[in-house]
């Protein structure tokens, strides 16, 4: 009996929807692994569709198509080794979510997932049915158990398994990123392995698909815990992992270890790629953006480089009368340092004349907020107007912290396409731009060094929409906000919790008061890359209008 195995791991970026090209990577990728002698390829959950589908996947005649692309697949990979492919398997009125492994032209085998994740970005609940938990199949000389993500995430279907013949798992999953889940993710193999026995693949794939990342990182431990393959974070790779039968069974050949990124890096990678896949999968190749010489545009700036390189990144400064010389020169700094085209188009004219389009409506009215958002709108219109003119994506520039409080103008500094830094509070933005001028790494498209200023990072964050505003003027100092919103939105605490740590009543009250009212806005916002568990969107669902407020 053949003693040894080659198991070839895809974690590739597949394309939502993309049924043929998702097909040609595979193709390829099987190419690739029947040269290397593998006698199966791996490939991740639901990979012939992309990942997540939503409910495009209840759509019949896509779930028909997803799934006569994968039968053609297998006769046209007759001829090398065996695939295992995510897809989608309809049959007698349900859907699930299947693992196909093919082998000799034909359909040898489907995996049901079972275990359907109900929470954060996940609804598979009300879009699949819960398979039954399925034995292992034979590729070659081993039977291999195949629980897809969530099926791992507990030890039943691991264990049923294992008790059913597996001789190894092998785990594919679409597990997106947030921060801290490469060690969530080891944790819970490790248990599997000890729990079982045998030697566990984890296979994640790579990529950006609307507000979600996937940060591939895959890898593969013997039992006990032993790492012997460790994948890259993020990028796209083929890995042969070599199985050897041993009188404990089938174990995994020492191979190479990816190190793996900080949460800084981590965070910062996962905009990238998210921006990235972002423009490069629904059509866009250049993007443009409002630098005004602050903080949070010379960031998206900066990430918006590093994603699509300065050619293909405009940046527009708009002042008013209100815009000091500092930030014209800032947002020159900023725009010289990266290699990126700065134009300039003012607003004062237009400002006056919507102004006195007006002002026989708001005679007898003091200026208020409504002129300072105005200002905002006459910006977000300007770049639209760019964006149209010249096919180029309309990023926008709020951080999480404004998001979430509602500082920021609907339909003004809110227009645009995409937001990059949606999910990062405005203390993890100052630290981020200190990150990014200290490191530079071979997947950044943007120039090295110290690419924003320091003044920029360390001025007062102000608006500039009437004269001398200050952000802290209306909003606690960020380094406090930040707390806030940690508490009251990704941890849910009360604000009698809150106010037992020290802070005052009336200041939680505001800012609770704040996030909720602006619940409408985030509605309409543009999407960003998940970095946290309670990232605006999918992992957080509250209703717009809601009259409750915490009463202790």
């Amino acid at each position: 009996m053949t003693d040894e195995f080659r198991l070839t791991l895809a974690q590739l970026n597949p394309v939502v929807g993309d049924l043929d090209g998702n097909a040609k990577l595979a193709r390829e990728a099987w190419g690739e692994a029947r040269s290397a002698g593998a006698g199966m390829i791996a490939f991740t959950e639901m990979f012939i569709t992309g990942y997540q589908i939503q409910d495009l996947v209840m759509k019949p005649a896509f779930a028909a198509a997803a799934m006569d692309t994968i039968e053609r697949l297998a006769v046209e990979c007759a001829d090398g080794p065996a695939i295992g492919i995510g897809g989608p398997y309809a049959v007698e009125g349900k859907l699930y979510n299947a693992y196909w492994i093919l082998e000799g032209g034909r359909v040898a085998a489907r995996v049901l997932k079972h275990r359907l994740p109900n929470k954060e970005v996940f609804d598979e609940v009300r879009i699949y049915d819960s398979g039954p938990i399925t034995g292992p199949y034979r590729v070659g000389p081993i039977r291999i158990g195949t629980p897809i993500c969530e099926d791992a995430w507990t030890g039943d279907v691991a264990e049923a398994m294992a008790e059913s013949g597996a001789e190894i798992l092998l785990v594919p999953n679409g597990s997106p990123y947030h921060r801290g889940k490469f060690d969530t993710r080891l944790s819970l193999m490790v248990a599997r392995t000890i729990e079982t026995g045998l030697s566990s693949i984890y296979l994640n794939m790579v990529g950006g698909q609307d507000d979600q990342v996937f940060d591939g990182a895959s890898f593969v431990l013997n039992p006990g815990g032993v790492l012997t393959h460790q994948m890259p974070a993020f990028d796209s790779a083929l890995a042969h992992v070599d199985l050897v039968r041993t009188e404990a069974g089938w174990r995994a050949k020492d191979g190479e270890k990816s190190k793996l990124p900080d949460a800084w890096e981590q965070d910062y990678h996962a905009m990238v790629v998210g921006l990235r896949d972002y423009c490069g999968k629904s059509g866009f190749g250049k993007v443009l953006l409002g630098l005004s010489g602050g903080i949070d545009s010379a960031i998206v700036a900066t990430i918006a480089a590093d994603a699509l390189g300065p050619d293909n990144v405009r940046c527009v400064m708009l002042p008013s009368e209100y815009t000091s010389k500092a930030s014209l020169d800032d947002a020159a700094a900023v725009a010289r340092n990266l290699g990126c085209r700065l134009d300039e188009v003012g607003i004062e004219g237009p400002r006056k004349a919507v102004t006195e389009a007006l002002a026989h409506l708001f005679e007898g009215r003091e200026p208020d907020l409504t002129e300072e958002n105005i200002q905002s709108r006459l910006r977000g219109l300007s770049l639209m107007a760019i964006s149209n003119k010249f096919g180029e994506m309309l990023l926008t520039t709020g951080n999480k912290s404004e998001v979430a409080v509602g500082y920021a103008t609907i339909y003004g500094d809110m227009a645009g396409g995409y937001n990059p830094i949606k999910d990062l509070y405005k203390t993890r933005v100052f630290e981020t731009c200190r990150w990014r001028n200290a490191n530079h790494r071979d997947w950044m498209l943007g120039p090295s060094g110290e690419v924003i200023p320091p003044g920029v990072i360390d001025k007062p964050p102000t608006a500039e929409l009437r004269a001398d505003q200050r952000d802290d003027e209306s909003l606690p100092p960020y380094e406090v906000l930040d707390v806030l919103l940690e508490e009251l939105i990704d941890n849910e605490a009360s604000v009698a919790e809150i106010v037992a740590k020290g802070f005052d009543r009336d200041m939680v009250k505001k800012v609770e008061a704040l996030i909720y009212a602006s619940e409408y806005k985030r509605m309409q916002s543009a999407p960003g890359p998940r970095l946290t568990r309670r990232s605006f969107w999918l992992d957080r669902r509250y209703p717009i209008v809601n009259r409750w407020r915490d009463p202790s």
